[in-house]
């Protein structure tokens, strides 16, 4: 696996700081958030000097019921292209549900969700791991994700669930250390068991991002820094095995350039500090078969993290049952927390609470984020008037269509009040929701006018 190095995600908001900063040697990219023919002049100018980018993505959901589909995998693999990427790296988590499978409405999320760790769900992934590793012209990593719930009846610690996907498909493993802390925060989860059980060779490289603990409850926000037991999973990590690369994530709430550097360079010292561990138990680990090797006793080899042979993967027409039962698991699971149907039996009512408004939330900050002019035009009234929409209305589309959707459900209650505003909204929507943009031509926009009177009476 190439040698990736120290690293940081490049956003447009750090754009200037990532090109100043000293010893970046690799950069990653949310892959959705770049267009192959028209990359970002910083992006062109880091590869340029011989920084790599990996582009990252967040929405082909291979930890859902259905098949990848193929339009995502082949933006996915061009991006890859585009970028010269050694890699490219998609997350463990289904982003959608519901569609043929279950017969009802397609949801959409809008973030990633936990899979559930069954044989069902292992075979599912399997497979659609497959499916992407044939259609990318590189290889894939797959990424631990951070969760606020946990799916009753599971079969499988986390460990065990990303030893065997690796071992059975060749995947590389993309290792998130605040997931890992987010897991042990909100569901209870060891991290030092985890790191045991997990195929270290397997790993391609490591994130590390910090977030905040509300109530008990850790949430992944990448928007504040790294936090001391992150930086301390990470000497784990690294006491255990030399990640190819690391990265700093940072989505929101940037700092200045000084403070992510600060953040790097304890992210250095955390890898330093695990790699002088593990040559430390290197060579108490010699001297002891030295020792034995002169008293004539045998030191039999570890076996530990040893899983248990399991059958071999289901044959292939045979998961259909398997990708029914899981999609309509999935979909209860996300019909609860994005359609207010009844919390499925198992589920921890609470924290699907919290999930739910953690999702509307999420909906609400990337939809202010694609259509910026929506709260300029509404103000300090937008996110209470989204969050209201959102209780009542699943996002079904991409957050484009999520925006156009909810302007569309405003206007009719007669919102906002001010006509100037409900004017100027009505002209946005308007402008967006047609199949091209309408003219600017005094004369069209007349006529459209005209029309719309008429038709009135």
């Amino acid at each position: 696996m190439e040698r990736l190095g120290t690293g940081i995600g490049w956003r447009p908001e750090i754009a200037d700081a990532v090109e100043g900063m000293p010893g970046i040697d690799w950069v990653e990219v949310v892959a959705e958030n770049v267009c192959p023919g028209h990359l970002p002049e910083s992006l062109l100018r880091l590869r340029e000097r011989g920084v790599t980018v990996v582009p990252h993505g967040v929405s082909l959901g291979l930890g859902g019921a259905e098949r990848p589909d193929e339009g995502r995998l082949t933006a996915l693999a061009e991006r890859a292209e585009a970028l010269g990427a050694p890699l490219v790296t998609e997350h463990i988590a289904f982003v959608r549900a519901g569609g043929t499978l279950t017969a009802s409405p397609r949801l959409e999320a809008g973030h990633l969700l936990p899979v559930p760790r069954t044989r069902d769900a292992l075979d599912v992934l399997c497979e659609n791991v497959r499916i992407a590793q044939d259609a990318l012209p590189v290889p894939l990593a797959v990424e631990n994700i951070a969760a606020l719930i946990s799916w009753p009846g599971e079969e499988m610690t986390e460990g065990q669930f990303l030893y065997e996907l690796a071992d059975r498909t060749g995947v590389r493993l993309l290792i998130d250390v605040a997931n890992l802390h987010t897991n042990h925060v909100n569901r209870g989860e060891d991290p030092a068991k985890a790191l045991a059980e997990l195929p270290l060779e397997a790993i391609a490289y490591v994130h590390v991002a910090g977030g905040f603990e509300r109530d008990g409850v850790w949430h992944d926000s990448h928007a504040h820094p790294v936090p001391g037991p992150v930086l301390d999973i990470l000497t784990d990590l690294a006491s255990r095995v030399s990640p190819p690369g690391v990265l700093l994530e940072r989505d929101e709430n940037f700092p200045e350039a000084a403070e992510l550097e600060a953040e790097l360079e304890a992210i250095r010292g955390a890898l330093e500090k695990g790699g002088l561990e593990k040559g430390a138990r290197e060579t108490d680990a010699r001297e002891t078969d030295e020792r034995g090797a002169r008293d004539g006793t045998v030191v039999q080899g570890g076996a530990a993290g040893a899983r248990e042979t399991r059958p071999g993967d289901a044959e292939a027409g045979s998961l259909e049952p398997a990708r029914q039962r899981l999609a309509l698991a999935q979909t209860a699971m996300l019909s609860a927390l994005v359609a207010g149907t009844p919390v499925p039996e198992g589920f921890d009512r609470a924290r699907m609470a919290v999930q739910a408004r953690a999702l509307a939330a999420k909906r609400a900050d990337v939809v202010a984020k694609v259509a910026p002019e929506l709260p300029r035009i509404l103000g300090d009234g937008y996110r209470a008037a989204f969050l209201t929409y959102a209780q009542a209305q699943p996002m079904t589309g991409g957050y484009r269509q999520d925006a156009l959707d909810f302007v569309e459900r405003l206007l009719p209650a007669g919102w906002p009040q001010d006509a100037d505003v409900r004017r100027e909204l009505r002209e946005w929507w308007l402008e967006r929701s047609g199949s091209k943009p309408r003219s600017r031509r005094p004369a069209v926009r007349l006529a459209r006018a005209t029309r719309r009177v008429l038709l009135r009476r």
